[in-house]
């Protein structure tokens, strides 16, 4: 009894925010495939970064000045160097990111599946360069850092497999090195398979927030808090402080989160969902970032008031920055890629250019495929809303029937829709395939003559339409449904990409495909 008044006491002053206007938002705040969000505050800015698995450049960064409007800055991980995922297999690469800025250094913490196990990088500015890794150990995944006061650093995991749970270990922060062995400082609040655990200290309070319940419909977050940062660890009572487990919810699969304050007193948590337009939807867009409010009750955090995460929240706002939009249309005619666009696993040397000619992207098609474990010619962006377009003109002239470029709706390998142009009996047309599991077929095949077709594709929350436009019509050739691709059929950690592509299906394409614009409106 006495220890609960005495951490009722410490915990008063976050139960006192300056005050600060109450106004409506909607999530998601980044949305899109953007899963395992972290977030650090510098004075009024706050950095966000999320996993990405096994596309390059890794770990997205953003930026905010008031929560809701996010603008991405750049990726963390640019140099092979840093992340090598050229063998990565489908939602395998980088898993969960930690982001944390101490004594004027950002630090970023996450696990590359697919290579040399945990790592961190530091930088000055977040936009970049960030450096070389420092390697840490190779076993599981979620790491996260902590910065005491008292100038210890701790280095805190999901635990080894066959333990469950939680473990932490004292860190050298300039070398990499563990100081200690590491050791288990929770078997789980709720269950004992625990993910993404973030240790803080509050008011002198260790508190230690982690996701249980599985990465799908059951994910759940619970926190539990201690005097020390080796626990023994007291659960909340009314863990899990987060849980969108009723069914008919738009938004599912809460959890996987990170606590913070803002500079006006107020407390916030990032968090990963799914959408889902209706009961039995699954999803195609991945797992996406999502922000709530957060109160305090006698020393623990309650989460929008009840727990649960919504599409519409209200909440005590930052002043409102917003950021100018990044235009519709990419007309490729600058030095490097936007940041939106991601490739698939490392690029292979030679497979793309921006700067053999004036304003377009060049792809040439190599040996591999969508369906190749490896780097095909690929240069994609996310689908961020159920319903849009993406468009592209395209000049290429195949010069073999295994030759194809053209616009994919792509999930993984061995799940995806393309539309693209190829050679069918000695001439020219353009595709419709669908590619799912172990199904794959061509569904229309229609002549086409010339170098130059703009590609379209279309998306509402339960199909896909592509076709191919002519005299500003747009020709369907078929659609898809939705369903057959979601990431919960495909098995991935991932979300849908719309993206070009060029490949030979066995041996490099003859003639390269230009890219001249990629447009992608949203709803």
């Amino acid at each position: 009894m006495i220890r609960k008044v005495v951490m009722l006491i410490l915990f008063l002053s976050v139960q006192s925010p300056v005050s600060a206007g109450t106004g409506k938002y909607r999530n998601p705040v980044i949305p899109g495939f953007h899963p395992d969000p972290s977030v650090c505050r510098v004075g009024e800015d706050y950095y966000l970064v999320t996993s990405s698995f096994e596309y390059f450049p890794g770990v997205p960064v953003f930026h905010s000045k008031d929560l809701v409007h996010w603008r991405q800055i750049g990726h963390v991980l640019t140099r092979r160097s840093q992340l090598d995922v050229s063998h990565a297999e489908s939602s395998g690469g980088i898993f969960a990111a930690t982001i944390r800025h101490h004594d004027g250094i950002f630090y970023m913490v996450t696990t590359n599946m697919s290579g040399n196990g945990n790592f961190y990088v530091t930088a000055a500015d977040p936009a970049g360069p960030w450096s070389d890794p420092f390697r840490v150990d190779k076993n599981v995944f979620d790491p996260s850092l902590f910065f005491d006061d008292d100038g210890r650093v701790y280095y805190t995991r999901r635990a080894d497999w066959e333990l469950g749970g939680t473990q932490q270990a004292e860190i050298d922060i300039k070398t990499g090195k563990l100081l200690a062995p590491l050791k288990k400082i929770a078997d789980g609040f709720v269950s004992t398979d625990q993910e993404g655990p973030h240790l803080y200290k509050i008011n002198g309070v260790y508190y230690l927030m982690a996701a249980e319940g599985g990465s799908r419909f059951t994910h759940m977050e619970t926190i539990g808090r201690s005097k020390s940062p080796w626990g023994p660890f007291e659960p909340c009572p009314w863990n899990p402080i987060l849980a969108n487990h009723d069914g008919w919810n738009e938004v599912r699969t809460t959890g996987h989160a990170d606590l913070f304050q803002d500079h006006r007193g107020n407390w916030w948590m990032v968090h990963l969902a799914t959408r889902h337009p209706n009961y039995n939807a699954m999803s195609v867009l991945g797992r996406e970032t999502f922000l709530l409010p957060v109160t305090w009750k006698d020393g623990w955090p309650v989460v929008n008031g009840n727990g649960r995460s919504r599409i519409e929240v209200e909440a005590p706002l930052l002043p409102p920055h917003a950021f100018e939009p990044e235009p519709a249309r990419d007309d490729f005619d600058r030095s490097a890629l936007r940041f939106c666009w991601n490739f698939l696993r490392n690029p292979m040397e030679g497979s793309w250019d921006l700067s053999e000619g004036s304003g377009f992207l060049r792809l040439r098609g190599n040996a591999m495929n969508l369906d190749s474990i490896a780097s095909p010619a690929f240069v994609g962006r996310r689908q961020e809303h159920y319903n849009c377009t993406a468009e592209a003109l395209m000049h290429f002239l195949p010069s073999r029937e295994n030759e194809e470029a053209g616009l994919t709706c792509y999930m993984r390998d061995r799940y995806h829709y393309d539309v693209f142009k190829t050679m069918r009996g000695g001439k020219s047309c353009v595709v419709m395939r669908k590619t799912v599991a172990d199904i794959r077929t061509e569904t229309a095949v229609f002549p086409i003559p010339g170098e130059d077709i703009v590609l379209k594709l279309t998306a509402d929350p339960y199909n896909y339409h592509l076709g191919f436009v002519e005299d500003g019509k747009f020709i369907e050739l078929d659609h898809a449904s939705c369903q057959s691709v979601a990431t919960e059929t495909a098995s991935v950690w991932t979300g849908m990409y719309f993206a070009m592509y060029a490949t030979g299906n066995g041996s490099p394409c003859k003639n390269p495909a230009d890219f001249d614009w990629f447009e992608y409106r949203g709803e």
